[in-house]
């Protein structure tokens, strides 16, 4: 691929999950009056193939714009919503707006990932704990039990407390919305405090149901937390001064970040 079409991708990308972009919605009045479903289509692994050098399509459903199918892409942890036309050239990045109501009418845009938190807000009951449980330096990170980068920083995870041993990872299951089953697998993993059935889940493999003592509470009271402190994609990283990194991490950088 050449150099100007990497680029190009890359701005694509960074538009699209960080969108700032905005559209309006007007009713069509003319044109195709029935159902746009039974003319087009486009499937979930379509949109992948398409969109490929964008990133991980995990969604895709028509939007509030007839023409248009509004797509949610991850990339690196981070999500965003963009639009593809019925003809499947044209990418728009952005927010729709209703002309009526000035309302936004389809996903709205990705929020803002927050900086910093106060690391005194930082609680590590709740939490699947990995290295040393007594070590001095302390990480904390939020992870989501079906999302594919939160499997692969676990793989670093575990090269990084083999690396220092006077660390401990405070692991806080913080299941997205975009992942349907997230929710039940993460109440099932931490109702068991158990790393093993964590990783099953990064492997594809199917958990158990939730049970009684599988409680909401916990995984309920990380969503709320996240939400507070301007987290909202995973896997997110929290240094013990309270700086958040959001996005996938190798073992190595991670180090360094602990120095």
């Amino acid at each position: 691929m050449s150099h100007l079409k990497l680029v190009t991708f890359s701005l694509i990308t960074a538009v699209i999950i960080g969108a700032a972009g905005i559209c309006f919605a007007m009713p069509v009045s003319g044109g195709c009056g029935g159902d746009c479903a039974s003319c087009h289509s486009l499937t979930l692994e379509e949109a992948r193939g398409l969109l490929k050098e964008i990133g991980t399509v995990q969604a895709v459903k028509p939007a509030a714009v007839r023409g248009l199918y509004e797509v949610t892409v991850e990339k690196e942890g981070r999500t965003g919503v963009a639009y593809l036309d019925y003809g499947k050239q044209h990418i728009i990045a952005g927010q729709v707006f209703d002309v009526a109501t000035l309302k936004v009418a389809g996903a709205p845009a990705a929020a803002k990932q927050a900086e910093r938190l106060d690391p005194a807000t930082l609680r590590t009951e709740q939490s699947l704990v990995l290295g040393n449980p007594k070590g001095q330096k302390r990480l904390f990170v939020f992870t989501d039990p079906e999302c594919p980068f939160c499997a692969k920083m676990h793989v670093e995870l575990k090269k990084l407390v083999a690396l220092e041993p006077e660390l401990v990872v405070y692991i806080k299951l913080f299941p997205l919305k975009m992942h349907p089953h997230a929710y039940d697998k993460a109440r099932v993993i931490l109702g068991e405090r158990s790393l093993k059935l964590l990783e099953k889940s990064f492997a594809g493999e199917q958990l158990p149901p939730p049970k009684a003592h599988d409680a909401k509470k916990g995984v309920d009271d990380t969503m709320r937390y996240a939400q507070s402190v301007g987290i909202n994609s995973t896997p997110t990283l929290v240094l013990s001064d309270g700086r958040i990194l959001p996005g996938l991490k190798e073992a190595e950088a991670m180090r360094k970040l602990l120095q």
